[in-house]
């Protein structure tokens, strides 16, 4: 009998050491290719592999930015002097432009002839500059190749404009969804901050025992209920009402985002707080009254100080869940990937920027790998909340 125990208990522990080192490399693993997806962004350029982009041989430009490439295809640029070239007016041509320039006659059966058609037109406009696939081109093209820069860590983090469609080349500016996902987490936090240290002081310290099994079930069911409800809510009520109430032209904001994400995060902080708050032990507690102090002065000098690790781990435990969230955030916050000024512009979260764009970004592609960088940013944000919470959970106060 006794050898029959030790033999399940020995299965028993097996099967939970496997589980664990399963589950364990799992996340290793995933982390791993998280990381191996974005860093790859930062060893290519910016444009598509089949495409080229030329000038004509006289011009004395050698290399550009994706953002110059875009401003100059979006003719915010318009003169070569602009960008350390001559004086000439630029012509920017696709290879549809380029087409157009021809006949179908000259341009042959199955544009046979467009390869020594394009390089006679680079050749012949001093201003022109055109992208097109690389089967175009003619092994001894007259014309300048004209590389684009390497995406750097600096540019892509600090790059103030996301274009991941622009042609010929992409932008990537991942500082808009930084500043969205932190601004909206933000606000979320000064919402819940408060209505979630009171709701938890007012359930450890003040409701009676009746009341208080009424309402922790309640708030805990909160966390249960599908972000995408929180979203339609946010969707349906809080953006016709912030539009109305600032007059507004459009009412997703980041203020409609840091309402839904307030609520979202008050279950976390107001559960996690209560606990801390109902660990400090009774004899603290009377022996403050004993001296002399109400219930509130030991609310505050005694309760509080004590179980301020397990707030503060319940306020960073909340922002982490703001900061992580996805659908709801994504469908009242507008999704403009601008700067945001006021709680009351559009912004675009990391989050909602790799939940909309992931599906359309082909694989392996400079897009695919920009938003595994953004995964990476994500990463570390989280990374770094969790490690507050450890550090905040093992401090003795």
């Amino acid at each position: 009998m006794k050898s029959l125990k030790r033999v399940i208990e020995k299965i028993t522990h097996g099967v939970l050491f496997t589980s664990s080192m399963v589950t364990s490399v799992t996340v290793l693993l995933v982390v791993l290719f998280l990381f191996r997806e974005g860093i790859g962004l930062f060893n290519q350029t910016a444009i598509e592999g089949h495409l080229v982009v030329v000038v004509n041989s006289s011009n004395p430009l050698s290399q550009l930015t994706s953002k110059q490439v875009k401003d100059i295809f979006n003719q915010d640029i318009t003169n070569w002097k602009d960008i350390a070239g001559t004086d000439v007016e630029i012509i920017p041509k696709s290879i549809d432009d380029l087409a157009g320039q021809f006949t179908e006659e000259e341009l042959g059966t199955d544009f046979k002839n467009l390869p020594v058609l394009i390089e006679k037109y680079v050749q012949e406009n001093p201003g022109v500059i055109a992208y097109f696939p690389d089967t175009y081109l003619k092994k001894d093209f007259q014309g300048k190749l004209i590389p684009l820069k390497k995406i750097s860590v600096k540019e892509f983090i600090t790059g103030h404009e996301w274009y991941p469609t622009s042609q010929p080349a992409a932008v990537y500016g991942a500082w808009p969804l930084i500043l969205g996902t932190l601004w909206v987490s933000f606000g979320a936090i000064l919402l819940a901050l408060p209505i979630g240290l009171i709701t938890a002081i007012y359930m450890a310290e003040v409701a009676g025992q009746r009341l208080r099994n009424i309402l922790k079930p309640v708030i805990e069911l909160l966390s249960g209920i599908p972000s995408v409800v929180y979203g339609f809510f946010g969707l349906v009520v809080l953006v016709p009402l912030i539009q109305r109430l600032f007059r507004l032209d459009v009412g997703e904001t980041a203020l409609a985002g840091s309402i839904v994400l307030a609520i979202m995060s008050l279950p976390t902080i107001i559960t996690i707080a209560e606990d801390a708050i109902r660990t400090t032990p009774r004899a603290l507690k009377e022996a403050s009254l004993a001296l002399g102090a109400s219930h509130f002065q030991t609310l505050v000098r005694v309760t509080i100080p004590f179980a301020k690790s397990g707030i503060i781990a319940a306020v960073i435990l909340g922002i982490g869940r703001a900061v992580g969230e996805t659908m709801a955030v994504l469908m009242v916050t507008g999704n403009a990937s601008v700067v945001p000024h006021t709680f009351l512009e559009p912004v675009r979260t990391i989050p909602a920027t790799i939940a909309a764009e992931l599906g359309e970004a082909p694989f392996g592609g400079t897009h695919f790998r920009a938003l595994f960088a953004l995964g990476i940013i994500l990463f570390i944000m989280t990374f770094v909340f969790n490690l507050l919470v450890q550090t905040v959970k093992t401090r003795k106060i």
